[in-house]
């Protein structure tokens, strides 16, 4: 008997439309021999299956179930593909943890740490991972730029603390341009990151644990953007080069495969998680800027380009992640 699973998408942030396009890609690769898919909208105004041409099917809140035509579907996995609240912060994952129902993702506690970028660097430098200097600024708590500057030395870049896809990030190069820069994040988010800038080649990693339950480090991605850094526009409109697997040498590639795989177990991470570095040549060792425990999955995400550089199908890929959630 097919697998049912429950594709949940949407989400209550900006992200949502990077939800549903990385659904779209997912759903289309999907083994429907193996499984019957329900992509699940988690929306605002509430949570809905809907089959092709047919009326909006609430979803059952106590047991996450949907009763089409009088049957009743209960699902045996969640595949995630919500960025952002409640999908990436650990909320449904406490959910579906009290339901018993098996998931694509980190849990909860690793989910809302990692959502919180100023705690994922914590717990990182805690354990020996290398990242930038930092601030960590509250709407509720005053704050003064000439006070994050006798800190912190510019260049530096401000951006919300939870959330996404660079929006609301900037970069900040002069005095005059950081209380709008922070302004600009806290329009996102009511916690904002203030953090030194490190010179270097970014690159950005995917890894997840298969069903045997080894961490597999995807082929690595060098992001040049053609702007200042990898905002959203270079993220999802063109505006930067992504070569993977990176040109780097060898030495390079052994550091990095072995910093996002100790990022990864230090973290207690599940299902596929990017992570983004700088590489610092002066020190010759990689920074850790970020982790993303529900990365975009859409054609233009950076994910899929490193499964195909591996030589796998994005079939094959999302069966280890649901096979390896049913062996969690």
């Amino acid at each position: 008997m097919k697998k049912k699973i429950a594709l949940v998408t949407g989400g209550y942030s900006g992200e949502a439309v990077i939800s549903y396009k990385s659904a779209k890609t997912v759903e289309a690769n999907i083994n429907k021999d193996n499984y019957e898919v329900y992509v699940i909208d988690i929306a605002k105004d509430g949570w809905w299956y809907t089959a092709d041409g047919q009326a909006k099917i609430a979803v059952n809140k106590a047991d996450f179930s949907i009763n089409i035509a009088g049957k009743c579907i209960q699902f045996d996995c969640i595949l995630f593909c919500i960025h952002g609240t409640p999908g990436e912060d650990g909320k449904l994952q406490g959910y579906f943890d009290m339901l018993q129902i098996p998931y694509t993702s980190c849990d909860a506690a690793t989910s809302a740490i990692t959502f919180n970028k100023r705690y994922t660097v914590a717990v990182a430098a805690f354990s020996g991972i290398s990242v930038a200097k930092s601030m960590h600024l509250f709407k509720h708590t005053a704050y003064s730029d000439q006070e994050i500057l006798q800190q912190l030395k510019l260049p530096v870049f401000v951006k919300p603390n939870n959330g996404g896809s660079s929006i609301g990030m900037s970069k900040v190069n002069n005095t005059h341009e950081l209380l709008p820069a922070i302004e600009k994040a806290f329009k996102e988010d009511n916690q904002v990151l203030v953090e030194e800038y490190i010179a270097g080649r970014e690159f950005t990693i995917g890894v997840f644990k298969n069903k045997e339950g080894n961490i597999i480090v995807l082929p690595i991605t060098e992001v040049i953007a053609e702007k200042e850094f990898f905002d959203y526009e270079a993220k999802y409109e063109g505006k930067s080069r992504e070569i993977t697997p990176a040109q780097i040498p060898f030495n390079w590639q052994q550091q990095l495969e072995a910093t996002a795989k100790n990022v990864y177990a230090i973290l207690n991470c599940n299902g596929i998680v990017r992570m983004d570095f700088i590489w610092n040549e002066a020190v010759q060792k990689p920074y850790l800027l970020e982790v993303n425990t529900v990365p975009g999955q859409s054609e233009a995400s950076i994910v899929p380009q490193q499964v195909k550089a591996m030589g796998w199908s994005l079939q094959e890929f999302y069966t280890q992640l649901i096979e390896a959630a049913f062996n969690k």
